[in-house]
Order: C-alpha cells, then structure tokens, then sequence
C-alpha cells in the first residue's frame, strides 16, 4: 500500500491472549481478523498487518468502512 497525505486514521480494539502455544490476537470489530505470534510483538504486529489488509480489501471493493466505537473490557470475580 502507498501511503498519502490525505489517509485517514482508524483506531480499532484488538484483544491478545497468550495459551500454550503462543500468542492470539484477534479484532472484535472485523470478523475473521487474528493474527498469531510466538511472543505478545508478534501477534501485535500480525494483527495491524490483518486489519490493514481487511481495511485495503473492503476499499478496493468500495465497500463501506466499519464504524469504530470504543470498547470497554472489563473483569469480573465469579465464586463457583
């Protein structure tokens, strides 16, 4: 991608979970977007590439962007 004055910056919530293997990262807000890494970078880097490809696919179809809207993430205790 060709990188311009006129881009536009998009700010999308991204959550990163580690497991066994790994590193997973994924964005609530565009179905099908995850990346995974061997270290928290890795899946950090993977998922901008992912949502920069999905948002460069959806603009070369001329389909509309997704809205961004913030995210909270929150925890909770449950006593089982």
């Amino acid at each position: 991608m060709c990188y311009t004055a006129d881009m536009k910056n998009y700010h999308f919530s991204i959550i990163i979970e580690q497991d066994k293997d790994g590193f997973f990262a994924f964005c609530p807000e565009l179905q099908g977007c995850y990346a995974q890494g061997a270290t928290h970078e890795e899946a950090l880097e993977g998922i901008k590439d992912a949502i920069r490809l999905h948002l460069e696919d959806r603009m070369a179809n001329k389909e509309k962007l997704p809205e961004t809207k913030s995210v909270s993430l929150s925890t909770v205790e449950i006593a089982a």
